[in-house]
Parts: C-alpha cells; structure tokens; sequence
C-alpha cells in the first residue's frame, strides 16, 4: 500500500508516521507513507498556497492550484483508488471504513488548513470525505496520521500476531472485553478467576458476555446500529 500525504504542515505529522507499527510496516516494505508540502507546487514567490475568499467572509481559503499540481503530478506516476479530503463534514471515520481502505493499493490524503480549501477541489478532484470526528481542528494532518495508523496496522504482516487486530474494538461491533497481565493479584485486586482457569471455550464465552456488558453500557449505540 502507497499513502500520499498532501499538507502544508507536513512537520505536523512526519514524528508520528514513523515510529511504532507504522515505521515497521514502512520497513517491512508492507506500506510506503510519503509526505508532499503543499507549498512546493505553488507558482508564488513566497510559495503562498492560501488567498482571501471571494464574498469578504473572515478568514483564508486553501487555492485550487497548487492542489491540483501536486495530484496531477502523483497521478502521472500511478493509479490512485480514492483521494481522500479530510473534512469536519466529511463521512465519520470508523472501524468498518478502515478495513475497506486497507484492502486497496494506493490513497491519497489531503490535509485541510485554514478556513478551508477551494470547494472546486472538492467537486472535481476529490473522491471521498473522512471526518474523524464532530470538532474542528488546526488542520487535517492529525486526522491523516489517524486514517494512516488505522488502515496500515491491518495489513497482513504490520502487526506480529494478526489476530491482535481481529480481536480490537469495534472489529465485530462491540467494545473490545476487558484484558490483564501479571501478576494475578495486586493490593488485593484479582484477575478473574476465569482467565486463569484454562478453559478456552469458557473464556471466549465470558469475553463475548463482557463485550456485550460494556458495549451496552458504555456505547449503546453500536448496538442499535
């Protein structure tokens, strides 16, 4: 998988793309996570990329040149599936979309800053929307790196036990059950008798019933979805 990251913060986020899952996934030649500054494709000397918006509202609009310079240029290299703009207003990102995401070739993420960007992008040139959530912030670069980490952690291969992943919230539509470790008791706090007992049917059985519990008390909404 090929992830193109286009921002005008690209310093933003380079710290994130490359630790933990993500740089071993990049080592491993599983995944290929590159960022382009925005301002390199931009025809201004002091490589500008924003203008005020036409109708005097407050605030600066991300310009419709340099965007499409830097597509076009990465679209002469290859195939893109989606070019993705990440948006307040955008689809809510979940679980569910970052395992379609993960299943395709190459992607490409644009990063929103200021009041916004050029709506023409939107209409002519982006494919689809992400919100990570209803909230506002400085720029869409923490959203990339989220979408980032989300959809490459699930390629075969990223994380050393795969069935890690499968068992994550939200994978199956409930929360993930609680989980312990060593030691077994501590001031007096117990792991359930069950985990230690080594009945693998009657375990998987309470981790279902606790998935259950916590997913109807904590987000009940995943199950009226």
């Amino acid at each position: 998988m090929r992830i193109d990251i286009l921002t005008v913060l690209p310093e933003m986020i380079e710290g994130a793309l490359n630790c933990s899952i993500l740089k071993r996934a990049q080592e491993k030649g599983l995944a290929e996570i590159y960022l382009h500054n925005l301002r390199d494709y931009s025809t201004d000397k002091w490589r500008r990329v924003d203008d005020y918006p036409f109708g005097g509202e407050a605030g600066m609009v991300m310009q419709i040149e340099p965007i499409d310079r830097a597509i076009s240029a990465l679209k002469e290299e290859r195939t893109y599936d989606e070019v993705i703009f990440t948006s307040p207003d955008g689809e809510r990102f979940d679980q569910p979309m970052a395992n379609r995401l993960s299943m395709l070739g190459n992607l490409i993420l644009l990063c929103g800053h200021y009041k916004g960007i050029d709506y023409r992008i939107r209409e002519h040139l982006i494919t689809k929307e992400i919100s990570i959530g209803d909230y506002v912030l400085t720029g869409g670069e923490l959203a990339a790196a989220v979408i980032a980490d989300a959809v490459v952690r699930l390629l075969p291969g990223a994380i050393g036990d795969e069935q890690s992943a499968l068992s994550d919230s939200f994978q199956d539509g409930l929360l993930a059950p609680p989980v312990y470790t060593r030691p077994a008791e501590y001031k007096g706090w117990k792991v359930p008798d069950i985990l230690l007992s080594g009945h693998t049917l009657k375990i998987e059985e309470w981790r279902l019933q606790q998935a259950q519990e916590r997913t109807a008390r904590l987000r009940p909404d995943l199950l009226s979805d």
